[in-house]
């Protein structure tokens, strides 16, 4: 259980580069220009990649055109494999500054790609969509919840911010980054045991080095540890589990010195 889930948190950091590289150096959603390809009837979704089924595309055309019209933001959806449109979708679907393109291809490392208009970043800045990228897109997000899953995830959590006027990370919080978090905070309080472990006689709490090693445990555990959970989620569980991990590893940090002390002697 334990090297499942050390696995797939590895999973989540090499994703999460990747994404990251390929957001800096991927070429532009559309690139080629194939309008034979554009639907005769005007839709909010192209689905070359058969990713959605023929349900899911109606509920979500009427969806985005109900979304549409109540935020006035413009979210479209392109799904390709062997074959796009290209550039043809900016002039079909008349992309401007409040528009979103998503484009979902399954051939790179990551299905998602994003094409944002720049009235979005007031709102949703890049930090925001790299992120969604790297959650919603990797492989074995995917591989559990299908290509349909990683869409309409990425879309709620656009709309969902959008809605409350803008955020600056995607909200929800997985497991696998839970644990991540949980780790840093377990290993700041074990920095911070050891720190504040006494080293004088008499000396309860060796405050002056658990100061001087505050930047390295306070950023473990409150950077790292605190601050993905309370941006993320307003659920009080994970930061409770997390807190209680920072005690827990300074506390053994802290008096496993004495055990091995009391065992020399005897």
């Amino acid at each position: 259980m334990l090297k499942s889930s050390l696995n797939k948190i590895f999973i989540y950091l090499a994703v999460a580069m990747l994404s990251v590289m390929s957001w800096a150096i991927a070429p532009a959603a559309y690139a080629y220009d194939n309008p034979d390809l554009l639907p005769n009837a005007p839709t909010n979704i192209i689905d070359l990649a058969d990713s959605l089924t023929t349900v899911q595309q109606a509920d979500l055309d009427r969806h985005l055109k109900d979304f549409e019209e109540e935020t006035g933001w413009k979210l479209r959806v392109l799904t390709q494999f062997d074959r796009t449109p290209g550039r043809a979708v900016k002039e079909f679907w008349n992309l401007d500054e409040k528009s979103v393109l998503l484009v979902a291809d399954p051939r790179g490392g990551n299905l998602l790609n994003f094409s944002v208009g720049d009235a979005f970043y007031e709102f949703l800045p890049r930090t925001f969509w790299i992120e969604l990228q790297t959650r919603y897109g990797n492989q074995f997000f995917v591989r559990e919840n299908g290509e349909d899953g990683s869409i309409l995830g990425a879309l709620e959590s656009v709309e969902a911010c959008l809605r409350q006027g803008g955020c600056n990370v995607v909200p929800g919080l997985p497991k696998e980054q839970w644990i991540l978090t949980l780790i840093t905070s377990v290993l700041g309080g074990v920095i911070f045991g050891f720190a504040a472990h006494p080293r004088q006689p008499g000396q309860a709490f060796s405050w002056q080095w658990a100061l001087i090693f505050s930047p390295l445990w306070g950023i473990l555990f409150i950077a790292f540890g605190i601050g993905p959970v309370v941006t993320r989620t307003a659920d009080w569980l994970p930061l409770l589990r997390n807190v209680a991990g920072f005690v827990l590893g300074a506390l053994v940090a802290y008096l496993s010195p004495m055990f091995n002390a009391s065992a020399s002697e005897t």
